[in-house]
Protein backbone atom coordinates (compact mmCIF):
# COMPACT_ATOMS: atom_id res chain seq x y z
CA UNK A 1 0.00 0.00 0.00
CA UNK A 2 1.06 3.57 -0.66
CA UNK A 3 -0.11 7.08 0.22
CA UNK A 4 -0.12 10.21 -1.93
CA UNK A 5 1.02 13.43 -0.25
CA UNK A 6 0.61 17.08 -1.21
CA UNK A 7 3.03 19.24 0.77
CA UNK A 8 2.66 23.03 0.49
CA UNK A 9 5.56 25.08 1.84
CA UNK A 10 6.08 28.82 1.98
CA UNK A 11 8.09 28.98 -1.24
CA UNK A 12 7.39 25.70 -3.02
CA UNK A 13 4.98 22.82 -3.60
CA UNK A 14 5.71 19.12 -3.46
CA UNK A 15 3.76 15.99 -4.32
CA UNK A 16 5.07 12.48 -3.64
CA UNK A 17 4.08 8.89 -2.99
CA UNK A 18 5.15 7.21 0.26
CA UNK A 19 5.22 3.42 0.44
CA UNK A 20 4.63 1.14 3.40
CA UNK A 21 8.31 1.24 4.43
CA UNK A 22 8.25 5.02 4.67
CA UNK A 23 10.18 5.55 1.43
CA UNK A 24 9.38 8.73 -0.48
CA UNK A 25 9.06 8.17 -4.24
CA UNK A 26 7.65 9.82 -7.38
CA UNK A 27 8.55 13.27 -6.07
CA UNK A 28 7.36 16.25 -8.06
CA UNK A 29 8.34 19.78 -6.96
CA UNK A 30 7.76 23.30 -8.18
CA UNK A 31 9.00 26.58 -6.77
CA UNK A 32 6.20 29.03 -6.08
CA UNK A 33 7.40 31.83 -3.80
CA UNK A 34 4.95 34.47 -2.59
CA UNK A 35 4.91 38.04 -3.86
CA UNK A 36 6.18 40.96 -1.79
CA UNK A 37 4.75 44.10 -3.43
CA UNK A 38 5.99 46.29 -0.55
CA UNK A 39 8.12 45.62 2.54
CA UNK A 40 6.04 43.74 5.09
CA UNK A 41 3.39 42.62 2.59
CA UNK A 42 3.35 38.97 1.56
CA UNK A 43 0.71 37.77 -0.93
CA UNK A 44 0.16 34.86 -3.28
CA UNK A 45 -2.21 33.66 -5.98
CA UNK A 46 -4.38 31.01 -4.29
CA UNK A 47 -5.85 29.82 -7.58
CA UNK A 48 -2.39 29.24 -9.06
CA UNK A 49 -1.29 27.45 -5.91
CA UNK A 50 -4.22 25.02 -6.03
CA UNK A 51 -3.89 24.41 -9.76
CA UNK A 52 -0.17 23.72 -9.41
CA UNK A 53 -0.71 21.38 -6.47
CA UNK A 54 -3.28 19.34 -8.41
CA UNK A 55 -0.97 19.18 -11.44
CA UNK A 56 1.94 17.91 -9.33
CA UNK A 57 -0.23 15.34 -7.57
CA UNK A 58 -1.51 14.12 -10.93
CA UNK A 59 2.06 13.77 -12.18
CA UNK A 60 3.11 11.85 -9.06
CA UNK A 61 0.16 9.47 -9.46
CA UNK A 62 1.05 8.92 -13.12
CA UNK A 63 4.60 7.96 -12.12
CA UNK A 64 3.37 5.48 -9.50
CA UNK A 65 2.69 1.97 -10.83
CA UNK A 66 -0.27 1.17 -8.58
CA UNK A 67 -3.13 2.85 -6.76
CA UNK A 68 -2.83 4.79 -3.53
CA UNK A 69 -4.83 4.12 -0.40
CA UNK A 70 -5.32 7.75 0.58
CA UNK A 71 -4.13 11.34 0.27
CA UNK A 72 -2.45 13.32 3.05
CA UNK A 73 -2.17 17.12 2.93
CA UNK A 74 0.46 19.17 4.77
CA UNK A 75 0.57 22.94 4.37
CA UNK A 76 2.12 26.13 5.68
CA UNK A 77 0.00 27.45 8.52
CA UNK A 78 -2.06 30.63 9.05
CA UNK A 79 -1.87 31.91 5.46
CA UNK A 80 -5.33 33.22 4.66
CA UNK A 81 -7.66 32.74 1.69
CA UNK A 82 -11.18 34.15 1.26
CA UNK A 83 -13.32 32.97 -1.64
CA UNK A 84 -16.86 33.18 -2.95
CA UNK A 85 -18.83 30.11 -1.90
CA UNK A 86 -20.85 29.94 -5.12
CA UNK A 87 -18.10 30.53 -7.67
CA UNK A 88 -15.08 29.22 -5.75
CA UNK A 89 -13.12 32.30 -6.86
CA UNK A 90 -10.89 34.10 -4.31
CA UNK A 91 -11.97 37.68 -3.61
CA UNK A 92 -8.36 38.89 -3.63
CA UNK A 93 -4.78 37.74 -3.34
CA UNK A 94 -4.28 35.45 -0.35
CA UNK A 95 -2.23 36.80 2.56
CA UNK A 96 0.85 34.81 3.55
CA UNK A 97 1.57 34.00 7.18
CA UNK A 98 4.57 36.39 7.06
CA UNK A 99 2.40 39.34 6.03
CA UNK A 100 2.64 42.17 8.57
CA UNK A 101 -0.01 44.60 7.31
CA UNK A 102 -2.25 43.98 10.34
CA UNK A 103 0.16 44.99 13.11
CA UNK A 104 -2.07 47.92 14.09
CA UNK A 105 -5.17 45.71 14.09
CA UNK A 106 -3.39 43.39 16.55
CA UNK A 107 -2.57 46.34 18.81
CA UNK A 108 -6.18 47.56 18.61
CA UNK A 109 -7.56 44.10 19.37
CA UNK A 110 -5.50 44.04 22.56
CA UNK A 111 -6.33 47.56 23.69
CA UNK A 112 -10.05 47.46 22.81
CA UNK A 113 -10.95 43.82 23.43
CA UNK A 114 -8.16 42.32 25.54
CA UNK A 115 -7.29 39.87 22.77
CA UNK A 116 -3.68 38.80 22.24
CA UNK A 117 -3.36 38.24 18.50
CA UNK A 118 -0.21 38.21 16.39
CA UNK A 119 0.08 39.47 12.79
CA UNK A 120 1.36 36.07 11.68
CA UNK A 121 -1.98 34.50 12.71
CA UNK A 122 -5.01 34.38 10.44
CA UNK A 123 -7.50 36.30 12.58
CA UNK A 124 -6.59 39.88 11.71
CA UNK A 125 -5.68 38.92 8.13
CA UNK A 126 -9.22 37.62 7.66
CA UNK A 127 -10.68 40.75 9.23
CA UNK A 128 -8.56 42.93 6.92
CA UNK A 129 -9.74 41.05 3.83
CA UNK A 130 -13.35 41.41 4.93
CA UNK A 131 -12.95 45.10 5.76
CA UNK A 132 -11.39 45.67 2.34
CA UNK A 133 -13.58 43.50 0.11
CA UNK A 134 -16.83 42.91 2.05
CA UNK A 135 -17.12 45.70 4.58
CA UNK A 136 -20.86 45.08 5.08
CA UNK A 137 -20.30 41.33 5.66
CA UNK A 138 -23.15 40.66 3.25
CA UNK A 139 -21.45 38.35 0.72
CA UNK A 140 -21.53 34.56 1.02
CA UNK A 141 -17.82 33.94 1.48
CA UNK A 142 -15.62 31.13 2.76
CA UNK A 143 -12.46 31.49 4.83
CA UNK A 144 -9.70 28.94 4.88
CA UNK A 145 -6.06 28.41 5.57
CA UNK A 146 -4.18 26.73 2.72
CA UNK A 147 -5.28 23.23 3.75
CA UNK A 148 -8.94 24.23 3.76
CA UNK A 149 -8.66 25.97 0.38
CA UNK A 150 -6.83 23.03 -1.16
CA UNK A 151 -9.32 20.45 0.12
CA UNK A 152 -12.13 22.63 -1.29
CA UNK A 153 -10.45 22.53 -4.71
CA UNK A 154 -9.54 18.83 -4.52
CA UNK A 155 -13.14 17.94 -3.62
CA UNK A 156 -14.57 20.24 -6.29
CA UNK A 157 -16.21 22.44 -3.69
CA UNK A 158 -17.93 19.73 -1.66
CA UNK A 159 -15.81 19.93 1.51
CA UNK A 160 -15.04 23.05 3.57
CA UNK A 161 -12.96 21.70 6.46
CA UNK A 162 -9.79 22.15 8.49
CA UNK A 163 -8.15 20.33 11.37
CA UNK A 164 -7.17 21.71 14.77
CA UNK A 165 -3.41 21.60 14.14
CA UNK A 166 -4.13 24.31 11.58
CA UNK A 167 -7.03 26.04 13.34
CA UNK A 168 -5.15 26.42 16.62
CA UNK A 169 -2.60 28.78 15.06
CA UNK A 170 -5.17 31.06 13.40
CA UNK A 171 -6.02 32.96 16.57
CA UNK A 172 -9.67 32.02 15.99
CA UNK A 173 -9.90 28.81 18.06
CA UNK A 174 -10.75 28.41 21.74
CA UNK A 175 -7.68 27.66 23.87
CA UNK A 176 -8.88 24.12 24.59
CA UNK A 177 -9.41 23.41 20.88
CA UNK A 178 -13.10 22.71 21.37
CA UNK A 179 -14.59 25.21 18.90
CA UNK A 180 -14.15 28.48 17.09
CA UNK A 181 -13.99 31.41 19.51
CA UNK A 182 -17.18 33.48 19.35
CA UNK A 183 -15.44 36.20 21.35
CA UNK A 184 -12.78 36.68 18.67
CA UNK A 185 -15.34 36.45 15.86
CA UNK A 186 -17.50 39.11 17.46
CA UNK A 187 -14.58 41.45 18.16
CA UNK A 188 -13.35 41.29 14.56
CA UNK A 189 -16.85 41.15 12.98
CA UNK A 190 -16.21 37.79 11.33
CA UNK A 191 -19.34 35.78 10.36
CA UNK A 192 -19.16 32.29 11.84
CA UNK A 193 -20.80 30.85 8.72
CA UNK A 194 -17.70 31.50 6.63
CA UNK A 195 -15.44 29.29 8.80
CA UNK A 196 -14.67 25.66 7.89
CA UNK A 197 -15.87 22.66 9.88
CA UNK A 198 -13.34 21.17 12.32
CA UNK A 199 -12.31 17.58 11.54
CA UNK A 200 -9.70 15.10 12.75
CA UNK A 201 -6.10 15.51 11.66
CA UNK A 202 -6.06 11.81 10.77
CA UNK A 203 -9.35 10.55 9.39
CA UNK A 204 -11.26 10.53 6.11
CA UNK A 205 -12.85 13.92 5.57
CA UNK A 206 -13.41 14.23 1.80
CA UNK A 207 -12.76 12.64 -1.57
CA UNK A 208 -10.24 14.16 -3.98
CA UNK A 209 -12.45 13.94 -7.07
CA UNK A 210 -10.16 16.41 -8.85
CA UNK A 211 -7.44 13.71 -8.99
CA UNK A 212 -7.28 10.49 -11.02
CA UNK A 213 -8.80 7.62 -9.04
CA UNK A 214 -10.44 10.03 -6.56
CA UNK A 215 -8.40 8.97 -3.50
CA UNK A 216 -9.93 9.70 -0.08
CA UNK A 217 -8.39 12.66 1.77
CA UNK A 218 -7.38 11.03 5.05
CA UNK A 219 -5.11 13.62 6.71
CA UNK A 220 -4.90 17.40 7.03
CA UNK A 221 -2.02 18.77 9.09
CA UNK A 222 0.05 21.90 9.61
CA UNK A 223 3.62 21.76 8.38
CA UNK A 224 5.36 21.84 11.76
CA UNK A 225 3.12 19.15 13.23
CA UNK A 226 3.68 17.10 10.06
CA UNK A 227 7.42 17.42 10.56
CA UNK A 228 6.98 16.34 14.20
CA UNK A 229 5.22 13.09 13.35
CA UNK A 230 7.33 12.69 10.19
CA UNK A 231 10.34 12.35 12.48
CA UNK A 232 8.44 9.73 14.50
CA UNK A 233 7.94 12.03 17.50
CA UNK A 234 4.80 10.30 18.74
CA UNK A 235 5.29 10.03 22.52
CA UNK A 236 5.57 12.72 25.22
CA UNK A 237 9.03 14.28 25.28
CA UNK A 238 9.84 13.49 21.64
CA UNK A 239 11.20 16.70 20.13
CA UNK A 240 12.18 17.98 16.70
CA UNK A 241 13.52 21.23 15.28
CA UNK A 242 13.07 22.21 11.66
CA UNK A 243 15.86 24.51 10.47
CA UNK A 244 14.54 26.11 7.31
CA UNK A 245 14.21 29.81 6.58
CA UNK A 246 13.32 30.13 10.26
CA UNK A 247 13.49 27.50 12.97
CA UNK A 248 10.64 25.71 14.73
CA UNK A 249 10.94 23.42 17.75
CA UNK A 250 7.94 21.22 18.46
CA UNK A 251 7.59 18.63 21.18
CA UNK A 252 4.84 16.29 22.29
CA UNK A 253 3.65 16.66 25.86
CA UNK A 254 1.51 14.62 28.20
CA UNK A 255 -1.82 15.76 29.60
CA UNK A 256 -4.90 17.52 28.33
CA UNK A 257 -5.60 20.96 26.99
CA UNK A 258 -3.54 23.88 28.33
CA UNK A 259 -5.12 26.38 30.69
CA UNK A 260 -4.29 29.18 28.27
CA UNK A 261 -3.44 29.53 24.62
CA UNK A 262 -0.93 32.30 25.40
CA UNK A 263 2.86 32.14 25.59
CA UNK A 264 4.40 30.34 28.51
CA UNK A 265 6.81 32.05 30.95
CA UNK A 266 9.77 31.05 28.78
CA UNK A 267 8.25 32.03 25.45
CA UNK A 268 6.84 28.78 24.06
CA UNK A 269 3.30 28.31 22.76
CA UNK A 270 0.85 25.43 23.23
CA UNK A 271 -0.03 23.67 19.98
CA UNK A 272 -2.39 20.92 18.90
CA UNK A 273 -0.04 18.23 17.63
CA UNK A 274 -2.86 16.19 16.09
CA UNK A 275 -6.44 15.07 16.65
CA UNK A 276 -7.76 11.53 16.12
CA UNK A 277 -11.27 10.28 16.90
CA UNK A 278 -12.04 13.59 18.56
CA UNK A 279 -9.10 13.30 21.00
CA UNK A 280 -6.36 15.91 20.86
CA UNK A 281 -2.66 15.37 21.49
CA UNK A 282 -0.96 18.57 22.62
CA UNK A 283 2.56 19.91 22.42
CA UNK A 284 4.56 23.10 22.72
CA UNK A 285 6.31 25.14 20.06
CA UNK A 286 9.32 27.46 20.20
CA UNK A 287 10.18 29.78 17.33
CA UNK A 288 13.40 31.13 15.81
CA UNK A 289 12.55 33.98 13.44
CA UNK A 290 15.59 33.48 11.20
CA UNK A 291 17.75 30.39 10.71
CA UNK A 292 18.72 29.59 7.11
CA UNK A 293 18.05 33.24 6.27
CA UNK A 294 21.39 34.04 7.90
CA UNK A 295 23.29 31.74 5.54
CA UNK A 296 21.39 33.24 2.60
CA UNK A 297 22.56 36.65 3.84
CA UNK A 298 26.16 35.46 3.54
CA UNK A 299 25.46 34.34 -0.05
CA UNK A 300 23.10 36.93 -1.48
CA UNK A 301 24.02 40.12 0.35
CA UNK A 302 27.64 39.81 1.51
CA UNK A 303 28.90 37.58 -1.29
CA UNK A 304 30.96 35.63 1.24
CA UNK A 305 29.74 32.26 -0.10
CA UNK A 306 28.84 31.02 -3.57
CA UNK A 307 25.93 28.99 -2.22
CA UNK A 308 24.59 27.85 1.17
CA UNK A 309 26.13 24.39 0.84
CA UNK A 310 29.62 25.95 0.78
CA UNK A 311 29.18 27.16 4.37
CA UNK A 312 30.27 23.79 5.77
CA UNK A 313 33.62 23.62 3.97
CA UNK A 314 34.44 27.28 4.65
CA UNK A 315 33.55 27.07 8.35
CA UNK A 316 35.48 23.81 8.70
CA UNK A 317 38.66 25.65 7.67
CA UNK A 318 38.94 26.94 11.26
CA UNK A 319 38.48 24.99 14.49
CA UNK A 320 36.77 27.85 16.34
CA UNK A 321 35.60 31.42 15.74
CA UNK A 322 38.53 32.98 17.60
CA UNK A 323 36.11 34.89 19.81
CA UNK A 324 33.72 36.08 17.09
CA UNK A 325 30.03 35.79 18.05
CA UNK A 326 27.07 36.35 15.73
CA UNK A 327 23.49 36.80 16.97
CA UNK A 328 21.06 35.80 14.16
CA UNK A 329 18.41 38.42 14.85
CA UNK A 330 17.82 39.70 11.32
CA UNK A 331 14.07 39.81 11.99
CA UNK A 332 14.25 40.14 15.76
CA UNK A 333 14.36 37.41 18.40
CA UNK A 334 11.60 34.88 18.99
CA UNK A 335 11.55 32.36 21.84
CA UNK A 336 12.39 33.06 24.64
CA UNK A 337 12.95 36.81 24.20
CA UNK A 338 10.19 37.91 21.81
CA UNK A 339 11.94 41.14 20.93
CA UNK A 340 10.96 42.31 17.45
CA UNK A 341 13.37 45.23 17.77
CA UNK A 342 16.48 43.11 18.28
CA UNK A 343 18.82 43.04 15.30
CA UNK A 344 21.65 40.90 13.97
CA UNK A 345 24.86 41.52 15.88
CA UNK A 346 28.49 40.63 15.11
CA UNK A 347 30.93 40.93 18.02
CA UNK A 348 34.56 40.11 18.71
CA UNK A 349 35.90 40.98 15.25
CA UNK A 350 39.66 41.66 15.06
CA UNK A 351 42.16 42.32 12.29
CA UNK A 352 42.78 38.58 12.22
CA UNK A 353 39.11 37.67 11.64
CA UNK A 354 38.74 35.90 8.30
CA UNK A 355 35.99 34.45 6.16
CA UNK A 356 36.03 31.05 7.93
CA UNK A 357 35.60 32.71 11.34
CA UNK A 358 32.64 34.74 10.08
CA UNK A 359 30.91 31.76 8.48
CA UNK A 360 31.49 29.54 11.51
CA UNK A 361 30.18 32.32 13.78
CA UNK A 362 26.97 32.48 11.74
CA UNK A 363 26.47 28.71 11.93
CA UNK A 364 27.23 28.65 15.64
CA UNK A 365 24.88 31.60 16.21
CA UNK A 366 21.98 29.65 14.70
CA UNK A 367 23.06 26.64 16.79
CA UNK A 368 23.01 28.75 19.96
CA UNK A 369 19.49 29.88 19.07
CA UNK A 370 18.54 26.21 18.67
CA UNK A 371 19.87 25.60 22.17
CA UNK A 372 17.79 28.57 23.39
CA UNK A 373 14.66 26.91 22.00
CA UNK A 374 15.48 23.62 23.72
CA UNK A 375 16.11 25.34 27.06
CA UNK A 376 12.86 27.30 26.79
CA UNK A 377 10.84 24.17 26.01
CA UNK A 378 12.45 22.33 28.92
CA UNK A 379 11.63 25.20 31.28
CA UNK A 380 8.00 25.56 30.19
CA UNK A 381 7.44 21.79 30.19
CA UNK A 382 9.34 21.16 33.41
CA UNK A 383 11.23 18.24 31.88
CA UNK A 384 14.55 17.59 30.15
CA UNK A 385 15.05 17.02 26.43
CA UNK A 386 18.15 14.80 26.08
CA UNK A 387 17.76 14.20 22.34
CA UNK A 388 16.43 16.29 19.47
CA UNK A 389 15.63 15.28 15.90
CA UNK A 390 16.19 17.81 13.12
CA UNK A 391 15.21 18.35 9.51
CA UNK A 392 15.24 21.29 7.08
CA UNK A 393 17.99 22.60 4.82
CA UNK A 394 20.50 23.30 7.59
CA UNK A 395 20.26 19.70 8.82
CA UNK A 396 22.50 18.77 5.86
CA UNK A 397 25.39 20.92 7.18
CA UNK A 398 27.75 18.80 9.38
CA UNK A 399 29.44 21.83 10.95
CA UNK A 400 26.09 23.25 11.99
CA UNK A 401 24.77 19.94 13.33
CA UNK A 402 27.86 19.44 15.51
CA UNK A 403 27.60 23.04 16.73
CA UNK A 404 23.97 22.44 17.72
CA UNK A 405 24.91 19.34 19.71
CA UNK A 406 27.78 21.26 21.37
CA UNK A 407 25.69 24.34 22.20
CA UNK A 408 22.71 22.41 23.57
CA UNK A 409 24.63 19.51 25.09
CA UNK A 410 22.17 17.00 23.62
CA UNK A 411 22.23 14.17 21.10
CA UNK A 412 21.15 15.31 17.65
CA UNK A 413 19.53 12.86 15.24
CA UNK A 414 19.30 13.98 11.61
CA UNK A 415 16.17 13.07 9.67
CA UNK A 416 16.63 10.82 6.63
CA UNK A 417 14.25 13.17 4.79
CA UNK A 418 15.25 16.82 4.59
CA UNK A 419 11.53 17.68 4.34
CA UNK A 420 9.95 15.47 7.02
CA UNK A 421 6.58 17.15 6.45
CA UNK A 422 5.93 14.79 3.54
CA UNK A 423 6.46 11.73 5.74
CA UNK A 424 4.27 13.18 8.49
CA UNK A 425 1.30 13.75 6.21
CA UNK A 426 1.76 10.25 4.81
CA UNK A 427 1.91 8.65 8.26
CA UNK A 428 -1.28 10.42 9.38
CA UNK A 429 -3.12 9.38 6.22
CA UNK A 430 -1.78 5.85 6.64
CA UNK A 431 -3.01 5.74 10.23
CA UNK A 432 -6.53 6.46 9.01
CA UNK A 433 -6.18 3.82 6.29
CA UNK A 434 -4.87 1.03 8.51
CA UNK A 435 -1.37 1.06 6.97
CA UNK A 436 0.45 1.96 10.18
CA UNK A 437 -0.04 2.25 13.94
CA UNK A 438 1.80 4.70 16.17
CA UNK A 439 4.13 1.87 17.18
CA UNK A 440 4.89 1.27 13.50
CA UNK A 441 5.64 4.95 12.98
CA UNK A 442 8.01 5.00 15.96
CA UNK A 443 9.79 1.92 14.58
CA UNK A 444 10.20 3.53 11.15
CA UNK A 445 12.59 6.17 12.54
CA UNK A 446 15.97 5.67 10.90
CA UNK A 447 18.17 8.76 11.44
CA UNK A 448 20.65 9.56 8.70
CA UNK A 449 23.24 10.63 11.27
CA UNK A 450 23.50 10.66 15.06
CA UNK A 451 25.75 13.39 16.48
CA UNK A 452 26.85 13.50 20.12
CA UNK A 453 27.93 16.69 21.90
CA UNK A 454 31.67 17.36 21.95
CA UNK A 455 33.45 20.50 23.11
CA UNK A 456 30.78 22.78 24.67
CA UNK A 457 30.23 26.21 23.15
CA UNK A 458 30.47 29.21 25.45
CA UNK A 459 26.87 29.87 26.44
CA UNK A 460 27.71 32.66 28.89
CA UNK A 461 29.43 34.70 26.20
CA UNK A 462 26.47 33.94 23.92
CA UNK A 463 24.03 35.40 26.45
CA UNK A 464 26.12 38.57 26.76
CA UNK A 465 26.03 38.92 22.97
CA UNK A 466 22.24 38.50 22.92
CA UNK A 467 21.87 41.26 25.48
CA UNK A 468 23.73 43.62 23.14
CA UNK A 469 21.44 42.73 20.23
CA UNK A 470 18.22 43.40 22.13
CA UNK A 471 16.08 46.56 21.97
CA UNK A 472 18.03 48.00 19.03
CA UNK A 473 14.79 49.47 17.62
CA UNK A 474 12.86 50.46 20.77
CA UNK A 475 9.57 51.05 18.94
CA UNK A 476 9.53 47.48 17.65
CA UNK A 477 10.79 46.06 20.94
CA UNK A 478 7.75 47.61 22.62
CA UNK A 479 5.39 45.46 20.52
CA UNK A 480 4.07 42.40 22.34
CA UNK A 481 1.81 39.93 20.56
Amino acid sequence: MSVLVIDIGTSGLRAAVVDGDGRVTCVRYRSLPPDTPFPGLVEFDAELLATTAIELATEALAAHPGTVAALGVSTQRASTVVWDRATGIPVASALGWQDLRTVMQCITAKSDHGLTLAPNQSATKLAWLLDTYDSTRSADLCFGTIDSWLVWKLSNGTAHVTDRSQAAVTGLLEADGSAWSQRVLDALHIPAAMLPSLVDTSGRCAVATALPGAPPIAAIVGDQQASLIGQSCVTPGDTKITFGTGGMLDTCRAGGAPASGQRGPHGTFPIVAWGIDGQLTWGVEAIMLSAGTNVEWLVDDLGVLQNPAASHAVAAACEHTDGVVYVPALLGLGTPHWDYGARGTLLGVTRGTGRPHLVRAVLEGVAHRGADLIEAAEADLGTSIPCVRIDGGMSENPTFVQALADAAGVTVEVSPEKEATTLGAAYLAGLASGMWSFDDIAALWRPRHVVEPGQPLDRQRWRRAVERSERWIPELSALDF
